[in-house]
């Protein structure tokens, strides 16, 4: 029989629980390979390690649960790796308010007295704001940070013309997070679950359905929530990416070469060129791909194609090259890298490269995913001078320059 000093120890050990809700998919910042918006580098960071380390660190927190997408246990191990606190990764439910349930059973077992819950995608929540929330929950009511309404309010009818003004006094825009007694919000949601109501828009408009009286404490208006890709540049410019000190900016460089063989026509670029040769190598042996593919994987310090993609290795053989660039681009998006330019030079006495041009772009636009003015090809010759000179051969040059989360001020 568990005694009671017992009991009063094991809720010593949580008596704050957090809840963050984060399976959502979050369509409307748009979609990377980074995943949804949760998982997007601000800062150098996830968004949502930004939002578990305010709550890990913190001395009131006992125990973090997470109601994540089931497609996402890989991005979350990732975000979440070497945190150093108690966190448990729940699958959510196909709405919000039914991921919430769903974590909120998930740490029953806990019998925590008071549990938060928080939007992940508020990676602005500070200390101050999160014991203001603790201090206002009592045994019978929850509390919510929210900050008063400054804007006027129209009332619009369906085909927007404006039906009149809302008085805003007493008005307040609700914030995360919001906390409650541990047992009165999950018996709330467990009401609204059986009545099959799911239409609720935070937790706190479930507690003031099931009778559970809310107070509001000051919120804070750098408490955002990040629901637009603009949200996400504004984010990463708070942290520091943009505005204080250098932005990390760097440029790797690729080189390639590759002799001539019998054959009736070059790749280059992506673009395939009726000639009187081919060049030999063990994939397409574009050159221009390859040297960009190197210039690539440089600016993150990830090897060089080789490493990726062995010659020795027979699936590779006669491969399209554009496979190695598009590699390179996703290995530089997974550190939160932006492509803000890539430049080509040829050097071969032929084929002509001037005709090809135009369509050398377009596809290095479509591989690398941003606008053929941010990309130059080149050609040049050899004078007649060397292996090139003689036409035995084609080399390329490749530069590209990326953008990463972080500054130089702060060691990158």
């Amino acid at each position: 029989m568990t005694t009671q000093s017992e009991r009063d120890q094991k809720a010593l050990k949580c008596r704050v629980a957090v809840v963050l809700v984060a399976a959502g998919r979050g369509s409307r910042a748009g979609h990377t390979d980074q995943g949804p918006k949760q998982y997007r580098i601000i800062g150098g960071k996830p968004v949502i390690r930004h939002t578990l380390e305010a709550f890990a660190v913190h001395p009131r927190i006992d125990a973090i649960a997470v109601a994540i997408h089931p497609n996402d246990d890989d991005l979350f191990a990732q975000a979440s790796a070497g945190l150093g606190a108690d966190v448990r990764a729940v699958p959510g439910g196909a709405t919000r308010q039914e991921s919430t349930r769903l974590a909120l059973r998930a740490i029953e077992d806990l019998e925590p007295e008071i549990v938060l819950i928080h939007d992940a995608v508020r990676p602005f929540v500070d200390a101050v704001l999160i014991d203001r929330v603790i201090d206002a929950v009592g045994e019978h009511n929850g509390a919510l940070p929210a900050v008063a309404v400054s804007d006027t309010l129209k009332h619009a009818e369906k085909d927007m013309r404006v039906a009149g003004t809302v008085p805003r006094d007493g008005l307040f825009a609700a914030q995360t997070p919001q906390g409650f007694p541990f047992r009165a919000i999950l018996a709330a949601h467990e009401k609204a679950a059986q009545a099959g109501l799911d239409g609720f828009t935070d937790d706190a408009s479930i507690a003031e359905w099931a009778g559970l009286e809310n107070r509001l404490v000051e919120g804070s208006p750098d408490n955002v929530k990040i629901t637009w890709a603009r949200d996400l540049a504004l984010a990463d410019q708070r942290l520091g990416g943009m505005m204080n000190g250098l932005p990390d900016v760097r440029t790797g460089n690729g080189y390639d070469v590759h002799a001539f063989v019998e054959g009736d026509h070059v790749t280059l670029c992506g673009v395939k060129i009726p000639h009187s040769r081919r060049l030999s190598g063990h994939s397409d042996a574009d050159v221009g791909l390859h040297a960009l593919t190197d210039a690539l994987l440089a600016t993150c310090g990830a090897g060089d194609i080789g490493t990726h993609f062995p010659p020795s290795d027979p699936k590779w053989k006669g491969a399209p090259s554009h496979l190695f660039v598009e590699h390179a681009v996703r290995l530089v998006r997974e550190r939160g890298g932006r492509i803000a330019n890539a430049d080509i030079t040829l050097i071969c006495e032929a084929p002509k490269i001037g005709p090809h041009r135009d369509a050398m772009r377009a596809e290095l636009s479509r591989m690398l995913g941003i606008s053929a003015e941010r990309l130059s090809v080149k050609a040049t010759t050899n004078e007649g001078l060397g292996f090139i000179g003689r036409a035995e051969g084609i080399a390329a040059i490749a530069t590209a320059t990326v953008v990463y989360p972080g500054r130089l001020a702060d060691g990158g």
